[in-house]
């Protein structure tokens, strides 16, 4: 019985002493996305309790839903990390000209949820195609990268131009179609991540800066085209202004921080969340995290998320070193993605930027940003398993010989048919001049 305890405790500790086997696909990266996931169930059953109670009399309603989801993912990821990179390269196109379909569908028979036309009614969930689109983008975006690199490294102004000038037109398009939803959080995403991507594939910075001036410029145009943007605008500028108009939800949220201190009221203590802050569960589950988690739960979070991104941005950096470029720059790409779409939600709660209806990766409630998230990060973990395959096929070839060790070690052979004692007296040339082949090898 003792000895089996002793066992036991020796294998627990050897657990944490001993380090682990090499290993084929990033652990780390797994449970990051695991520890998000669960923390996104918990804070959404905390924050969706009042909601749900008020619009149904379950409290644990979209608790429920969201678990259903939360599953649902994990069985997508796992389908999903059984596809090679090269089927993803030749679906691009493919899934592209999906998502421009259900683009329009979703403008023909889409449900409109506070006047903007989004999502495709399922019944068990509602396809929000914009996810889809985000990661159909950048799938294509990459491959057209690995397609045309040369071209857009070209010192001729006219290759480089019509290299760069193709993708900007697909996303043009993109674009135009989600702003007839309208959605201009998407677009933006679509655009930051696009550009970004561009100019780690080696555009000119020229070209670069001139097409960032115009999407700033756009923009601007479109927030001054629609009121209800410039609204958002100016509650964002001094939401204390309108703090029961345009100004209520960005002053609840600030009032959830504010509340939340350094350690927090407790799970499940918010008081923002009771019918005060609106979509405590969805856009500002962060600011009902930081309530009831405190200073000390965001940091936690925020550290997940960025190491979310900085996993994704080291295996873009690793496949671009070892030449498999499609693989580098959708993992690029997902980096990109991941961080700017945490910088819009984290910064909307905080008061940081003006408010947009994007999601928090892999925490916010919603199957489509649920699903595609877990898809993207299932197509990351495969990207860095290909890359590790590759990297240790790459090893285990030879080295090459040059001549001058072939000579030194032919030398050496004929010496020891002359003389076989040689190899008796202690160190011999023969064993040097292996040593220094073995060195240049």
């Amino acid at each position: 019985m003792f000895k089996m305890i002793r066992n036991g405790f020796a294998a627990v500790g050897g657990w944490f002493v001993k380090p682990s086997k090499p290993c084929l696909y990033d652990r780390q990266l797994v449970w990051i996305a695991i520890a998000l996931m669960v923390t996104g169930l918990v804070m959404v059953t905390s924050a969706s309790v009042p909601v749900a109670t008020r619009l149904t009399g379950i409290p644990f309603y979209f608790a429920y839903r969201h678990a259903f989801f939360l599953v649902g993912a994990l069985v997508i990821a796992a389908i999903v990390l059984q596809v090679p990179l090269a089927r993803w390269r030749q679906l691009s196109v493919p899934m592209l000209f999906t998502s421009i379909a259900l683009l329009v569908v979703v403008l023909i028979i889409g449900r409109s949820v506070n006047g903007a036309a989004r999502w495709i009614p399922l019944g068990i969930f509602n396809l929000q195609p914009a996810e889809v689109t985000k990661l159909s983008l950048f799938i294509f975006i990459a491959g057209y990268l690995v397609r045309h690199n040369e071209k857009l490294r070209d010192s001729r102004i006219k290759v480089s131009v019509v290299a760069f000038s193709k993708p900007l037109l697909v996303l043009g398009l993109l674009c135009i179609l989600l702003l007839k939803q309208p959605d201009l959080g998407s677009s933006v995403v679509l655009a930051v991540t696009t550009i970004g991507l561009l100019f780690i594939a080696g555009a000119k910075l020229w070209q670069f800066l001139v097409i960032v001036s115009v999407g700033l410029l756009a923009v601007v145009g479109l927030i001054i085209a629609a009121p209800y943007r410039m609204r958002r605008i100016t509650a964002f500028l001094d939401p204390w202004q309108d703090p029961y108009g345009s100004g209520y939800q960005l002053t609840q949220s600030l009032m959830a921080f504010g509340r939340g201190e350094w350690f927090g009221q407790g799970l499940g203590n918010s008081i923002q969340k009771l019918a005060y802050l609106p979509e405590a569960h969805t856009d500002f589950v962060f600011a009902v995290l930081a309530e009831e988690l405190g200073l000390a739960g965001v940091i936690v979070v925020l550290c997940l998320l960025f190491a979310l991104v900085y996993k994704a941005l080291m295996i873009g950096r690793k496949c671009l070193e070892t030449g498999q470029l499609f693989g580098g720059f959708l993992a690029f790409g997902f980096g990109f993605w991941f961080a700017f779409q945490t910088l819009v939600n984290v910064g909307a709660a905080a008061g940081i930027v003006p408010t947009k209806g994007l999601t928090l990766p892999l925490i916010s409630y919603g199957g489509s940003s649920l699903f595609i998230m877990a898809a993207a990060v299932a197509i990351l973990i495969r990207i860095d398993f290909e890359q590790r395959i590759a990297a240790k096929f790459e090893s285990d070839e030879p080295a090459e010989v040059d001549d001058e060790a072939l000579d030194n070690m032919d030398g050496a052979v004929e010496q020891i048919a002359i003389d076989p004692e040689a190899l008796l007296d202690g160190p011999t040339q023969l064993e040097n001049d292996k040593k220094d082949a073995h060195d240049k090898e």
